[in-house]
């Protein structure tokens, strides 16, 4: 047990040490002056501002380590957020806010992302906006045609296209007053429910309960990800892995050349447009990081979902299963650390978008994704492995896009 605890112990402070490290570079503290309260020649404070040992012991706290290694915590529920939520009614933003579930005192729909769907009634406009900030922004189109205005300029959209926003800073005019990093969305025309509707989903929550905010040179640029695009490299992905078996999923992993180790949508944002052809499961597999699955196609009377559990049995199978239909137009949460599997019991491919805090994860080495698969053969060989890989087990293929083959729809 204590080599166990060593090597356990030893991942985690050092995870959280590179997080800090890594978030601090980029941020400051929002509540706190951003240049030194004292003269080189030192701090001569007044007796209101110097504080005692007994002062600062107050705030401290001690534990016996292994009764709360494992404290107790609020979990990640499941949860599905229905298409109904933008098909109808006023221009708004509707946030997943299940900050109450997650006992933090702001927003959120996991401990480090807020999603939210926004709906823009034909010919208007609304503005989209932030209460402290955050290092990433992504904006799905799920229907209608429009544009989005930011401090650095506009882009037209449509159905399908999928573009992310860093931090922009304060320098450039804002483009609105709805709070920080403000957007200005219009719709410019949507035939099936009278207004357009976007996913919308950012890492406030992250800067929230860090008390930082954005500082620095952005850290990636504004990136657009053609729904077209996307469309035409999953379709022309053969069915055969490399090594001739069938591939088991099919999809594309949105990355950025700001991210090359992390083949992530931004440095906190991890985001994979996946393929389910009809009569089909993908098996089950599970990592750290929360999804919250946006249904782009889903099926008719609960004929594509997912599955998802804590535990496989020996087989390999979920144990005691939750089911999360595929709605189109909806979303659900997938928990941190659930094993999980798709099914589409249909004739008709469905399609899934999930957006999940990974950039994060990945970037620490503490993903941990693991296939049921080679879980139960490690187990019945009597093996197991911890959260890392080994690098000589790893392996990544080429970038299948190139912005200067296709031609350019907008351009920020």
């Amino acid at each position: 047990m204590a080599s166990i605890c060593l090597g356990t112990c030893a991942l985690w402070s050092l995870t959280l040490a590179v997080l800090i490290l890594d978030l601090t570079t980029f941020v400051q503290p929002h509540d706190l002056p951003t240049s030194a309260s004292c003269p080189d020649a030192g701090c001569s404070g007044t007796p209101a501002d110097v504080f005692s040992e007994e002062d600062w012991a107050k705030t401290a706290e001690m534990y016996e380590y292994s009764s709360n290694a494992n404290p107790p915590m609020s979990e990640v529920p499941v949860k599905v957020f229905p298409p109904a939520l933008h098909q109808s009614g006023p221009s708004r933003v509707i946030p997943f806010d299940i900050s109450k579930e997650l006992n933090v005192d702001y927003p959120a729909t996991a401990p480090n992302l807020l999603a939210n769907f926004v709906r823009i009634l034909e010919g208007e406009q609304l503005n989209t906006g932030l209460e402290l900030a955050a290092t990433s922004q992504a904006f799905y189109i799920i229907r209608g045609k429009g544009k989005s205005r930011t401090r650095v300029g506009e882009v037209l959209w449509e159905a399908g296209d999928y573009f992310v926003l860093p931090y922009l800073g304060d320098s450039a005019e804002p483009v609105c007053a709805t709070g920080g990093q403000c957007v200005a969305h219009t719709c410019a025309g949507e035939e099936s429910y009278g207004g357009c509707a976007i996913y919308w989903v950012h890492d406030e929550p992250l800067l929230q309960y860090l008390g930082v905010r954005p500082h620095g040179k952005r850290r990636f640029e504004p990136t657009f990800y053609r729904g077209a695009d996307m469309r035409a490299i999953v379709a022309n992905i053969s069915s055969l892995d490399e090594d001739g078996t069938v591939r088991n999923r099919h999809g594309i992993l949105l990355g950025n050349t700001a991210t090359p180790q992390t083949k992530t949508l931004t440095p906190t944002l991890w985001s994979l447009l996946n393929s389910i052809g009809p009569s089909s499961n993908q098996h089950a597999h599970k990592h750290n990081s929360v999804a919250l699955d946006f249904a782009v196609v889903g099926g008719k009377n609960g004929s594509v979902f997912t599955k998802m559990g804590r535990e496989l049995d020996e087989h390999g199978n979920i144990v005691d299963p939750i089911i999360a239909e595929w709605e189109t137009g909806g979303v659900f949460i997938t928990p941190p650390g659930w094993w999980h599997s798709h099914h589409n019991l249909g004739d008709q491919d469905a399609w899934v978008l999930p957006v999940q805090d990974a950039g994060v994860y990945t970037h620490q080495r503490t993903l941990d994704i693991r296939f049921a698969q080679e879980e139960v053969s490690r187990v019945r060989s009597g093996k197991s492995r911890g959260a890392t890989l080994d690098p000589e087990t790893t392996k990544a293929t080429p970038n299948l896009y190139s912005s200067e083959s296709r031609a350019t729809k907008a351009a920020f």
